[in-house]
């Protein structure tokens, strides 16, 4: 490796397309790991972190999978399996380090605008939903990444850890929950726009109203970005050794448009979240916790109900959902001709074959659509038994776009349920796709993105990625020691009091 690759003399210019958390996130780590390069981002919207990291487009759980059921499986044997759940804890604490490591430096004075502890709870009903809960529990608290976590199926004890749920509950059939008080409530809006302020320097422009409409290859091997700017209604071209598509819903659309053959045979199919929102302060102080459901039989993965407390605004609040909607376009803000617009000779049948596979899906979606106001409610009142529904409204969250490809697993036309990165072989140009866990694992992913963009830098890099993110390079599900010194020192940065545990 070259001994002068990291010198003043050697500069990269980077483009960032969407001022989401994602190239907020991408951003501030170039910023320290490589100071000297250029860096350029564009946003449609007027700010940041108004499309899929708002705090009212996204659950803002901070996946941890401490609460969340459909990451864990249960085998044929009846054993638990737990891979997923510790694969999505380790990268969320990646996540944490890095958040610490930007409250310890000064770039975030005040954490509680972005994260605050609130315990995460999982309630099922029925004997072998019980069952299954309980094995859950057992399963993840041998790993130190669980520790705390309780079970129960009192309903004495589920009264003081949910009073609002379990208020009026008359069914006799069996219910059991778990909690764990290490969970946090975080909102990647205000977080985006904390790290896009910190951006803000001299190597660093961030233009707002800016629309991207077209990247292509410059026979010189870098990219040509045409970006229309909307407030003086002008076109400008701008060019960069790197590019980074991280426009939520519209980066497909932009991934396309590149031309690289890792873009083709992928398309998209857009979900639309609903929320129900508690307007009733007495109601919301009577509930303190995100609590995550099973999803019904034939359900996606994405529709996992959920009561959840949010602070949003330095406000507490209490949301119900989520309902599913549908529209074709790929942003809240985009257009209705997104969906068709986005099959293409290369894709079609990939997505032709996903439309037959996914009947169940397309029935589900209709049937949310089609849902009144009253029938949502009887789905709150699983939850909240005296629910009443002027108490509740609804609200339009984000859009997401689920990626369909085909795999080796589950053949042409496979709709995915995760975040991935798709790059050029030559790691020039990157792009985004896909939705949950999405922002709680933005850290992992930017790293993820240097291994396959960037393998030349990593060497240089790897002290200031350690110093950023201690745990860097290591297995904390199997390092109990470094795992209880990191989550407790994050936990004293990040004011997460309530986070403490005993760990044996």
């Amino acid at each position: 490796m070259r001994k002068d690759i990291m010198s003043n003399n050697h500069k990269k210019d980077v483009i960032l397309i969407g001022a989401g958390v994602m190239s907020a996130t991408l951003g501030s780590l170039l910023k320290e790991l490589a100071p000297n390069w250029n860096i350029k981002a564009f946003e449609k919207l007027s700010r940041a972190g108004e499309e899929s990291s708002n705090e009212w487009n996204n659950a803002g759980t901070g996946h941890a999978a401490l609460c969340e059921l459909n990451y864990t499986s249960e085998k044929a044997d009846g054993s638990i399996d737990i891979s997923k759940a510790v694969k999505v804890n380790e990268q969320f604490q990646l996540s944490r380090q890095y958040w610490s490591h930007l409250v310890n430096r000064g770039l975030i004075d005040n954490p509680q605008e972005f994260i605050m502890p609130i315990p995460h709870m999982s309630l099922v009903h029925g004997e072998a939903n019980v069952a299954f809960l309980k094995k859950r529990m057992e399963a993840l608290s041998k790993k130190p990444l669980f520790q705390g976590m309780e079970f129960s199926d009192d309903p004495e004890k589920l009264k003081e850890w949910m009073p609002l749920i379990m208020n009026g509950r008359s069914s006799t059939e069996p219910i059991a929950a778990t909690k764990i008080d290490s969970g946090t409530d975080v909102n990647f809006g205000a977080l985006t726009r904390l790290l896009f302020k910190n951006l803000e320097s001299e190597n660093v422009a961030i233009n707002y109203n800016h629309s991207v409409e077209h990247i292509k290859r410059k026979k010189d091997g870098q990219w040509e970005v045409k970006v229309q700017d909307m407030e003086n209604d002008n076109l400008e071209y701008h060019s960069a050794d790197f590019v980074f598509i991280g426009g939520g819903g519209g980066s497909l659309h932009l991934l396309q448009k590149t031309g690289i053959p890792e873009s083709k045979h992928i398309g998209g199919f857009p979900v639309s979240g609903l929320f129900m929102v508690c307007k009733n302060p007495e109601v919301i102080e009577q509930h303190h916790g995100k609590v995550y459901g099973k999803a019904k039989v034939g359900a996606p993965p994405m529709s996992v109900p959920h009561l959840d407390t949010r602070y949003i605004d330095n406000k507490k609040s209490l949301l119900f959902g989520p309902f599913a909607g549908f529209s074709p376009k790929f942003l809240k803000g985009g257009s209705n001709l997104d969906l068709i617009s986005s099959v293409k000779p290369n894709n079609v049948l990939t997505m032709m074959a996903a439309g037959m596979k996914e009947m169940g899906l397309t029935r589900y979606l209709i049937q949310q659509v089609m849902q009144s106001h009253e029938q949502r409610m009887e789905e709150i009142r699983e939850f909240i038994p005296d629910a009443k529904s002027e108490d509740w409204e609804i609200v339009v969250a984000g859009q997401r776009v689920q990626v369909i490809k085909d795999t080796e697993t589950g053949g042409k036309g496979t709709l995915q349920f995760g975040t991935e990165i798709v790059n050029a072989s030559d790691g020039s140009i990157a792009a985004l796709l896909g939705a949950s866990p999405g922002a709680s694992t933005a850290v992992h992913v930017m790293l993820e993105l240097f291994e396959r963009c960037f393998p030349q830098y990593l060497a240089d890099w790897e002290p200031k990625i350690k110093e950023m993110i201690p745990s860097y390079g290591q297995s904390l599900a199997e390092n109990p020691e470094l795992f209880k010194e990191i989550h407790t020192s994050t936990a004293n940065t990040l004011g997460l009091y309530q986070q403490e545990v005993v760990y044996s």
